[in-house]
């Protein structure tokens, strides 16, 4: 999943009003990402059982409970 996808969709699941503003990387930030989670599946027998449209409110939710930060209308 590209990152403009994953903003589109946290965006439209936690605060459609927002506005995104774009910002150089901070030198220490890594230039390229690539999650892979084959050696979770093969060593742990692992699999994601929430999709990430699913489980993005679940953490939004938990960052806000373990921050104290109450959500907006």
């Amino acid at each position: 999943m590209k990152l403009a996808n994953a903003l589109c969709m946290v965006v439209q699941l936690i605060n459609p009003k927002v506005q995104i503003n774009m910002v150089e990387n901070t030198p220490d930030d890594p230039r390229q990402r690539k999650p892979d989670i084959t050696k979770a599946k093969e060593l742990l027998r692992w699999e994601p059982k929430v999709k990430l449209y699913d489980g993005l409110p679940l953490m939004e939710e938990d960052f806000r409970q373990r921050l104290g930060v109450p959500k907006s209308n």
